[in-house]
């Protein structure tokens, strides 16, 4: 049972050495740039392309949400002056056909308003027949 005990500690002692050699093997093959001729790397293009175009469809939404935003902004403005402007005209129509405005209005054309009040007509059912 002392050889397995034994033989993991001499293996992670090579394991050490193995990490810290390899560390130092992809900084020179990164400074070099052999590490782009690394077949590892040529199998991961496609997922670095397909990262790309993540990237470039998640910056186009931010632009098309920024334009909606302003597009609704626009629309909320111009809805509020559309609104103010019925209010508006609104208030006009109705200042303009109380009788005192109608009779004021139509005075130049010669027609007054009337002086006696109506009067109601009853029609009996026997007049009817």
């Amino acid at each position: 049972m002392n050889k397995f005990k034994e033989k993991p500690k001499e293996n992670k002692a090579k394991d050490t050495s193995k990490a810290t050699s390899g560390v130092f093997k992809l900084l020179s093959d990164i400074v070099t740039g052999n590490i782009f001729t690394r077949e590892s790397v040529i199998k991961t293009v496609p997922y670095f392309l397909f990262l790309s175009f993540l990237a470039i469809v998640y910056i186009s939404n931010g632009y098309y949400a920024e334009d909606t935003v302003r597009a609704l902004n626009n629309v909320n403005n111009e809805l509020k002056e559309l609104s103010s402007e019925y209010i508006s005209t609104k208030s006009e129509l109705m200042f303009r056909s109380k009788q005192s405005e109608v009779a004021r209005a139509l005075e130049p054309y010669g027609i007054k308003e009337s002086v006696t009040p109506p009067k109601k007509i009853i029609v009996s059912k026997k007049d009817n027949e």
